[in-house]
């Protein structure tokens, strides 16, 4: 799995690079994920506008992350399209994960 990583003001950016994550996928995201993490990443936006598609498996990396980051809002996610938007609608993870436009928008609302 191909992700595009960049530090912006000590907050983590991760971009997908891939269209769907799968069952089969999902293990190198959440292995990728939980690396920045262990590496000090405790701020991070991750950019799902290249994403089309993410099923259960992928939704379990991100929420692991985000209980290892100690869940204060430190994940935060942009750039989601429709078709990922109803599945985090669908699961209720909307909820837990504050969505954003841009990366731009994520980024600076860590400053708020």
């Amino acid at each position: 799995m191909k992700i595009d990583k960049d530090f912006r003001d000590g907050i983590a950016i991760i971009r997908p690079d891939e269209k769907h994550i799968d069952g089969y996928m999902a293990v190198d995201f959440k292995s990728k994920l939980n690396e920045i993490v262990q590496n000090g990443g405790e701020k991070i936006v991750i950019d799902l506008s290249q994403l089309e598609f993410i099923d259960s498996s992928g939704l379990g990396a991100m929420v692991s992350v985000l209980k290892k980051t100690g869940m204060q809002g430190k994940v935060k996610l942009c750039g989601v399209k429709d078709g990922v938007k109803s599945i985090l609608e669908l699961t209720r993870l909307d909820k837990v994960f504050p969505i954003y436009h841009s990366v731009k928008e994520a980024v600076a609302s860590f400053q708020e």
